[in-house]
């Protein structure tokens, strides 16, 4: 039985992490988190998959007066991905430019993310497998639509997208760019993910890199570690 509210984002992590586990899900199994709120969750997801751990990296890009807005998000890859929220381009009347300018800031920030997070570890290798990506929460769905987005080029098998809270209607608009989507809450009227946890502090970098630091290592299927 879900709570009415998570107690913090492990908790939240614990109960996704047993949902998925009676999906049986086909291996290979890597989750990707989306930083930094969705690492404590993808955690302990992470655990109860016995799955490697790693980060999807992917900034919002907000509107200039309300920045917690998304207008659009941008993924890193080669060529970055971008992905535009039309409705909330039409209702603020922003054009290309302040996208693109703001893309560049927010691809230098997924830059200093990798660095500091990851210090030159390499990426799990994601062809073929079945990726579980993982955040604490969906409000919009511009953020992590861009980072779904950016996963068929990497030669995915299947993309699952599992959160502990969402609009329904988030993930009914959601649905076409998953193979599996697993949400354990969909309040009505969703107010905003925060309210559905009694603890949401903000998650800190130091937190981030211990729960890498702690995560199963990466190792291919048949190999020692």
């Amino acid at each position: 039985m879900t709570p009415e509210r998570f107690e913090h984002r492990a908790q939240a992590g614990q109960a996704l992490g047993r949902r998925l586990q009676e999906l049986g899900l086909p291996r290979p199994l890597v989750v990707l988190a989306l930083p930094r709120g969705g690492v404590p969750v993808a955690a302990e997801v992470a655990r109860a998959l016995q799955a490697p751990l790693d980060l999807l990296l992917v900034r919002k890009i907000g509107l200039p007066w309300q920045p917690e807005l998304a207008l659009a998000a941008v993924v890193e890859g080669d060529p970055p991905q971008i992905v535009v929220d039309e409705q909330v381009r039409r209702m603020a009347g922003l054009d290309d430019a302040y996208i693109h300018a703001e893309a560049q800031r927010q691809l230098k920030e997924i830059a200093r993310q990798r660095q500091r997070y990851l210090r030159g570890r390499r990426p799990v290798e994601l062809r073929g497998a079945t990726v579980v990506v993982v955040d604490d929460g969906v409000a919009t769905g511009t953020t992590v639509r861009a980072a779904l987005k950016a996963l068929p080029a990497l030669g995915v098998a299947r993309r699952v997208l599992a959160v502990p809270v969402a609009p329904a209607e988030t993930l009914q608009a959601l649905q076409a760019e998953v193979d599996q989507l697993v949400c354990l809450m969909t309040p009505e009227p969703f107010r905003a993910v925060g309210l559905h946890y009694r603890r949401f502090d903000q998650v800190e970098d130091e937190e981030v890199i211990a729960a890498l630091d702690a995560a199963q290592p990466a190792t291919p299927e048949g190999e020692t570690p």
